[in-house]
């Protein structure tokens, strides 16, 4: 249980914080998501730094490591787990398994976020409602 409340404990902080840097950083020209994708980049960066250096390096306590690692980078981006699990395996001598998560993980996401869209499209067109993306 206590394990839970680290994670939103982590979670909380990281979600108010992705909130206010697309606050902070205006949506680029044609509509470019600017913020996201540097939420996402230095997402990646953080974790791939924070999960290398925390085991050996800093000792940092398990419950702490889930705050920051799983629930404050978990909820200010998921990406950043994504292109860390695709180097590890990649690292690991798994190629194969790294370029299908890679593309799993894209044309999937891909797919999943159009179905989405669609049921809510659907959902809007039989309440009376218009929803676009």
């Amino acid at each position: 249980m206590k394990d839970l409340i680290f994670v939103g404990a982590g979670g909380l902080l990281g979600t108010l914080s992705r909130y206010g840097v697309q606050q902070w950083i205006p949506t680029a020209a044609g509509g470019f998501p600017l913020a996201v994708l540097l939420i996402n980049l230095s997402g990646c960066l953080f974790l791939g730094w924070f999960f290398t250096v925390t085991p050996g390096t800093w000792r940092i306590p398990p419950r702490l490591r889930l705050a920051i690692g799983t629930g404050f980078t978990g909820a200010f981006t998921t990406f950043s787990t994504f292109t860390v699990d695709a180097l590890r395996l990649w690292s690991e001598g798994r190629a194969a398994a790294s370029l299908l998560y890679i593309l799993a993980s894209l044309l999937g996401g891909l797919l999943m976020s159009l179905a989405g869209i669609r049921l809510g499209q659907y959902m809007a067109s039989r309440s009376g409602g218009g929803a676009t993306i």
